[in-house]
């Protein structure tokens, strides 16, 4: 892998990190580069080091070239600042080139002058420059004044040069995570191919992405996205729009790995939010099953008090699975679906104009038959993922609220039985519903094709790995991996997002591999009758909140469940506390609290106490009958009405 936008990078990691190899696929596009060995050959009977040193060597290509600093350590800076401009430099590394600095035959010496020195050369050097050092930092303090000398001036450097460099890169396990981000590195991989956006007629509907099929050597082109005028545009100090955080990653182009760290929603608002629901004047038993929507929206929003969600977005993914995956649908129906959206017509289209959505329609890759191939190529399956994040970003830095997920093509429920038969283990006819033709007759022919493209796909790849990006390419296509980056990038930019069909919830199922964050941000309004959906959401620990059954196609479900939604938040939020608790009246026109004869609703903190008032201390009353171990007669009359 090759970077751009950088001229000097530090490549930092622990012992058998891999931060070796990582720095040396940085410059493998470079015919010549000068290799620079810090590392002295220590006792010729150390045959573990000299395997190691080798080992080095034998990775080397024959056109580089190697020289070595090991003689005199400043005669590294000297290398860096004479470089030209068309070389290259691999440096490996700087904790050999301490060692060296430390010997006592380069003793005394001031060593924080040498490392200014070094930090100083690579600033300005001409060439590009890649440094490779230990990480020293997370280990255990040395018992040995030698050791501890060694860690000190090691870290001294570290910092020194990583402040000196263009980028830093931390490798753990082989896996590159940037500490310092270059603004313009991009991902080794074939050029983009931007093409232009469909015209739009309708004001609430977004723009597509290109019309052509994406090959395996094409990116997704940039996000192309538009809002409508009535979205409202964000202040500078709106905590809605506010970036919470950017992966390095991310920024710099570079694959989405598993075990991400994203945030979480707040812990304390949710539960705080419901307290505070006891406390409101709502009469009857309050809000039900819909206390849960309060509790969620405060979680994401931190705040016991939630707003309603103003500014949605509706994301409507449009791709088609090939094969036996998507038997029983007609060709060009699911185009048919998309070209109504972005015309503004359609029932997807007209439940957003009437909640005052956004609606962008996104083409994803066409998906080969899983039965017979996999259904993207690694590639594909990388670009999608980061086109889906760029989705979430460019929709949060618009003010978005909320993001409601949606999908429209063939073969869509197939594949989301095939990643849950992955990745939950769930059995293919179990969680495939019925096909159901456009005259509303059930094809069971059809059901039975899309049991058989499941198993035969399943088992094609019953030796494969399991892994997220294995199964997006395997089994879920476009839809599904652009899907999971919507929910990481949505995740990482702390924006909810409202679910609604097989697509989003196998797009679930995949991130909890990548960053298990992710379901903690999800809503599900409605299972819409999909036994896939039921199954997911049982499994993400999303319970729906309405039994509507709607079955209006992917998004459109949920957006007939966002009035309620917003209504009861907007109820939550605007209701008082109950006069019993200290809050107002609002039937008293002059808007005085009513005088209450009730001591029970004084506030102690304002009422003088009062000696005839005060509760004595307690007493254990005597009993006005007989006890059960009396063998008296109990002289009061039988009543039905308990005591108390």
């Amino acid at each position: 892998m090759s970077l751009d936008g950088w001229n000097t990078v530090l490549v930092l990691g622990g012992i058998r990190s891999g931060k070796s190899e990582f720095a040396e696929s940085l410059v493998t596009d470079v015919p010549v580069v000068r290799y620079v060995a810090t590392a002295p050959e220590g006792d010729p009977e150390d045959t573990e080091w000299a395997t190691r040193l080798a080992a080095h060597r034998a990775r080397r290509p024959g056109s580089w070239t190697t020289e070595e600093t090991t003689e005199d350590p400043r005669r590294l800076a000297d290398v860096l600042a004479s470089a030209e401009a068309n070389e290259t430099v691999l440096v490996d590394d700087l904790g050999g080139w301490v060692t060296v600095l430390l010997d006592p035959d380069h003793q005394p010496a001031d060593d924080v002058a040498t490392i200014a020195e070094l930090a100083e050369a690579i600033r300005g050097c001409a060439a590009r420059v890649v440094l490779v050092s230990p990480e020293v930092g997370l280990s255990l303090v040395p018992t040995t004044p030698l050791g501890r000398a060694f860690t000190d001036a090691l870290g001294a450097a570290n910092r020194a040069v990583a402040d000196a460099c263009d980028a830093v890169v931390l490798v753990v396990a082989g896996q590159p995570v940037w500490l310092k981000p270059v603004a313009t590195a991009t991902e080794p991989a074939a050029p983009a191919t931007a093409t232009a956006p469909t015209a739009v007629a309708s004001a609430p509907v977004g723009t597509s992405l290109a019309d052509a099929e994406p090959t395996p050597e094409v990116q997704l082109p940039d996000v192309l996205t538009h809002t409508p005028p009535a979205t409202p545009t964000p202040e500078p100090g709106d905590a809605w729009a506010a970036p919470t955080m950017a992966l390095p990653m991310v920024a710099t182009g570079l694959v989405i790995q598993p075990g991400m760290e994203l945030p979480m929603p707040d812990e304390y608002a949710g539960p705080q939010a419901v307290d505070r629901l006891a406390t409101l004047d709502v009469p009857g038993a309050g809000l039900g099953v819909l206390e849960r929507v309060v509790s969620f929206a405060a979680a994401t929003q931190g705040t016991s008090t939630p707003a309603a969600w103003g500014s949605v977005r509706v994301l409507l993914l449009h791709g088609d699975h090939a094969g036996g995956a998507a038997a029983g649908t007609l060709a060009g129906e699911s185009a048919r679906r998309a070209a109504q959206a972005r015309a503004g017509r359609g029932a997807l289209a007209r439940l957003a104009a009437e909640s005052g959505a956004s609606l962008q329609v996104v083409d994803t890759p066409a998906a080969a038959p899983i039965e017979d191939q996999p259904a993207l190529t690694p590639e594909q399956v990388e670009s999608a993922l980061r086109y889906g994040w760029r989705l979430a970003e460019q929709a949060a830095d618009a003010g978005v609220q909320l993001l409601v997920l949606g999908a429209c093509g063939a073969g869509t429920e197939a594949a989301a039985a095939a990643v849950l038969a992955a990745t939950a283990g769930a059995e293919p006819p179990a969680v495939l519903g019925r096909v159901i033709t456009d005259s509303g007759e059930i094809d069971d022919a059809a059901w039975m094709i899309r049991c058989a493209a499941v198993r035969d796909a399943l088992h094609r790849t019953r030796r494969s790995s399991r892994g997220a990006k294995d199964i997006l390419a395997e089994l879920g296509g476009g839809d599904v991996a652009v899907a999971t980056g919507v929910l990481l990038g949505a995740t990482a930019r702390r924006v909810p997002v409202l679910l609604d069909g097989p697509v989003g919830l196998a797009a679930g199922m995949v991130s909890r591999d990548l960053a298990g964050q992710a379901r903690h941000w999800c809503l599900l309004a409605d299972h819409g009758g999909h036994p896939a959906v039921r199954l997911a959401a049982d499994v993400l620990g999303l319970t729906p909140l309405l039994d509507l059954r709607l079955d209006l196609g992917e998004g459109a479900n949920a957006l007939v469940a966002l009035p309620l939604l917003r209504s009861v938040l907007a109820l939550a939020a605007a209701l008082p506390v109950h006069p019993s608790l200290g809050g107002g009246d609002d039937t008293d026109p002059t808007g005085d609290e009513p005088e209450s004869t009730d001591p029970s609703y004084a506030d102690p903190e304002l009422t003088e106490p009062d000696d005839d008032l005060t509760e004595p201390d307690f007493a254990e009353p005597e009993p006005a009958g007989p006890g059960p171990a009396s063998t008296g007669t109990d002289e009061q009359p039988a009543s039905g009405v308990r005591a108390g």
